[in-house]
């Protein structure tokens, strides 16, 4: 019997090893470097912080990058949910490339993603055309950001989704069927609540690299301040200023307001998954 318990302790053997990589990799990836933006910050006096965060320019900078990323976010996760649907549940001609193509945003670079989104939709490009007639500007404008920040989300929602979609069990929805549940019936109270912690998982995780996107935003934007300038160019524009102070600052009060906002999404996704208990 103890030999079964020694067993069962050691049922990883190496752990220390690759515990000790585990912390030396998340060490030089992501803690030096907000250690770093903390030394940085320290010669950063309290009424600068306090100058640069009320700044009327940083608050609509801070408003236009969350308010964006949330409602990229969220239609993410709504097409996202529809996407893994019909990948999963359906066959059809070019799936593979079809899938295959849900993966774009990450192997493109994002620079080139918003040079193509601003060709695309300027007032000469091919949907651009089409909507400036009808009243509907897309490129140098909110619209515009929220449009790129949903082609690079996208993939988040589609990957997290798809898996557990794949691994729901049809017997439920069978004997839900079976009982004379419709469709939508079935749907809402046997499928959706599997669905709720990758959903939220995916949400959290498009709305995370919305907020510090750069490359794709940096064109189809504008760049005009007060109007479509986004948190992550205004530090930009600080540092090649050489305000490295009002850069720390601006990086500071979007790292804190980020982790905030990821912590509370963290903490309903916990309680998604022990109500689904």
């Amino acid at each position: 019997m103890s030999q079964v318990k020694a067993v069962q302790r050691n049922i990883l053997p190496g752990f220390g090893l690759t515990m000790g990589y585990s912390m030396l990799y998340l060490s030089l990836v992501v803690l030096l470097p907000l250690s770093a933006l903390l030394l940085n910050s320290t010669g950063l006096t309290w009424d600068k912080f306090w100058d640069v965060a009320t700044d009327p320019r940083v608050l609509t900078s801070y408003r236009i990058s969350f308010t964006t990323s949330a409602v990229a976010a969220l239609i993410d996760t709504l097409l996202g949910l529809l996407l893994a649907w019909v990948l999963v549940r359906y066959e059809f001609p070019g799936k593979r490339l079809f899938d295959a193509l849900i993966d774009l945003p990450f192997a493109l670079p994002t620079a080139v993603a918003g040079v193509a989104l601003t060709a695309l939709y300027a007032g000469n490009g091919w949907v651009g055309s089409f909507l400036e007639p009808l009243g509907i500007k897309v490129a140098f404008t909110q619209l515009g950001i929220t449009i790129a920040l949903m082609f690079i989300g996208i993939p988040f929602v589609v990957r997290t989704v798809q898996p557990v979609l794949q691994d729901v069990q049809p017997d439920a929805e069978e004997a839900a069927a079976t009982l004379g549940a419709g469709r939508f019936r079935t749907f809402w109270s046997i499928i959706l609540p599997d669905l709720i912690p990758p959903l939220l998982t995916g949400f959290a995780l498009a709305f995370a690299r919305g907020i510090g996107e750069y490359g794709s935003v940096v064109f189809i934007s504008g760049n005009m301040p007060m109007k479509t300038e986004i948190a992550p160019l205004l530090i930009m524009s600080k540092l090649e200023q050489y305000d490295y102070a009002g850069a720390t600052a601006v990086a500071l009060l979007l790292l804190l307001i980020s982790f905030l906002l990821l912590l509370f999404i963290n903490s309903l996704q916990r309680w998604t998954r022990r109500s689904a208990r």
